[in-house]
């Protein structure tokens, strides 16, 4: 039997609202009624309500005076207070004491069912709306993957995937969210099939022969053209950043900026290390390290040496293009180099090309698995979106891209260099002590693993990877696997288990946004 939801109405009056009454049950509500506030407070001590229609005028305890005692029973109960006042004050004041809504006399019963459906049953009927919206995806979806033709089928079920993603962190339906979180995975499955099939004969083929754009193409494809153009412009990098996480941040810039988002393909690994020195110099790995030796062996020493060289190989870059503008390159790793950058952003005004690199969201990808007190604040992918926005909205680079919104002749990039995944199924692999660190990667000698859980790149050439010594090979993660040893694998597991990852394949690593801004203003 489906639950009425249960209406506390408090009027001294109430004899007069008989027809009101009647009207409500009829609509499938159980109305109870008072004829005071104080009537009101001792029934509340015994007994629930959803909603309460409080009158303001009363004899005895006002209604202002019984919806701050109702508030101190329960905090969250919505109140509609009734009144024949309006003036502001008292609005203001019932407003203050955290009101659902208000209503001017003389009401009538179709206003009255109004605002309590809109109280009680909004959430209720968007999700029912929303569960037919989104049955109507799934089976798009479905379809759509059964008929992939090219990595724009992809890219449109991966935006469609993380629309929805969001819109259920809204919606309360734990039944229809497994349903999704089921399509997800099961699209993902497909897609790291379509990326293993694909991927060996797009690294040995170029733009021309219409594969997709890689980590190496964004500056050639989308920054030189816009600069050749006459064009001052701006790339900013986000390391890390996710589509669904950048849906998020480019709604708060709609006001200042129009926004068209385009994809492109992380290289494997998708790691810093390897995709954003292809994006800086504009080589593929194996190119770089042969084109640079010095500078890729300095590189592969230690971490900390990853990305050390990004302002040298970006300006070759860009010289070997034919630009010779301007250049500045900056990489923001904490909160006061970014306000240094803020406050003095106009002395670079005139600068032809930029280039910004912003760690916070790999940092704090990366904090979550080293800080059970992060792990707590974000137990999730959604409250990875909400801290990133929070973030966003109180940082530096928002105060930034507001003032950038003002200068004439500017365009931005913003993208990053790959995205990052939650590991959930451990994969247990056998390796020497000079295999790599990685989780969702290992590089070393006769690494082996099924097929199935990973992509094993048995010739690194072959994929355009630097080669190492004989039997060197690599092998990527798929899905949302993760590698453990053998040894201790409980605590491997315990440590890594629905952790933020990257270095392997997936929709969330590998589809990557690439977003042009324009001003508004």
């Amino acid at each position: 039997m489906e639950k009425r939801n249960k209406l506390l109405w408090v009027d001294d009056e109430i004899q007069f609202l008989k027809p009101h009454i009647i009207f409500l049950e009829k609509k499938g509500y159980a109305v109870k009624s008072v004829h005071s506030g104080e009537d009101a407070i001792e029934l509340l001590k015994t007994e629930y309500f959803d909603i309460i229609l409080l009158d303001e005028m009363m004899t005895g305890m006002d209604g202002l005076e019984a919806l701050r005692n109702i508030k101190n029973i329960y905090p969250d109960i919505p109140v509609i207070m009734i009144t024949k006042n309006e003036e502001e004050w008292l609005m203001d004041e019932a407003i203050a004491s955290n009101i659902e809504h208000y209503l001017i006399k003389p009401v009538n019963p179709s206003q009255i069912l109004m605002v309590c459906k809109n109280v009680l049953d909004s959430h209720q009927i968007i999700a029912n709306r929303t569960s037919k919206e989104y049955l109507d995806i799934f089976n798009h979806i479905n379809k759509k993957i059964n008929l992939i033709s090219s990595i724009d089928d992809w890219y449109e079920i991966y935006n469609t995937l993380t629309e929805w993603s969001i819109k259920f962190d809204s919606i309360n339906n734990k039944g229809l969210y497994d349903i999704f979180k089921d399509q997800y995975k099961d699209a993902n499955y497909h897609f790291c099939e379509y990326i293993q099939k694909n991927y060996l004969s797009w690294m040995n083929s170029n733009l021309n022969d219409n594969r997709p754009v890689f980590s190496h193409d964004i500056v050639k494809h989308s920054l030189v053209p816009k600069i050749k153009g006459g064009k001052k412009s701006i790339l900013i990098i986000l390391d890390c950043l996710r589509l669904d996480q950048w849906k998020i941040l480019s709604h708060c810039l709609q006001s200042y900026f129009k926004i068209e988002t385009d994809y492109y393909l992380s290289l494997l690994p998708t790691t810093t290390y390897f995709s954003r020195n292809a994006i800086f110099s504009g080589y593929i790995p194996l190119e770089a390290q042969k084109k640079y030796p010095e500078i890729w062996d300095d590189m592969s020493k230690d971490t900390y040496s990853y990305n050390a060289y990004e302002e040298v190989l970006f300006k070759n870059q860009l010289s070997e293009l034919g630009v010779k503008d301007s250049t500045y390159y900056i990489k923001i790793s904490n909160y006061k180099n970014g306000e240094k950058l803020s406050n003095k952003l106009n002395q670079y005004k005139n600068i032809d090309c930029i280039a910004i690199v912003i760690n916070f969201i790999d940092i704090l990808t990366h904090a979550r698995l080293e800080s059970k007190f992060i792990k707590e604040i974000v137990p999730d992918e959604s409250a990875h979106r909400y801290i990133i926005k929070t973030w966003f909205e109180n940082s530096w680079l928002f105060e930034s891209l507001k003032t950038i919104a003002n200068w004439d002749n500017r365009t931005i990039f913003i993208t990053s260099d790959h995205g990052s995944t939650t590991a959930t199924k451990p994969i247990v692999i056998r390796a020497d002590r000079k295999t790599t660190k990685g989780i969702r990667y290992k590089v070393g000698n006769n690494l082996n693993v099924n097929s199935k859980d990973a992509m094993i790149i048995k010739n690194p050439e072959d994929y355009k990877l630097p080669k190492g010594p004989a039997n060197h090979n690599y092998i990527v993660a798929k899905n949302n696997n993760y590698f453990i040893y053998p040894n201790s694998q409980n605590k491997f597991i315990n440590l890594y288990q629905n952790s933020f990852q990257h270095g392997g394949i997936s929709m969330d690593e590998m589809i990557v946004p690439f977003a042009t801004l324009k001003s508004k203003i």
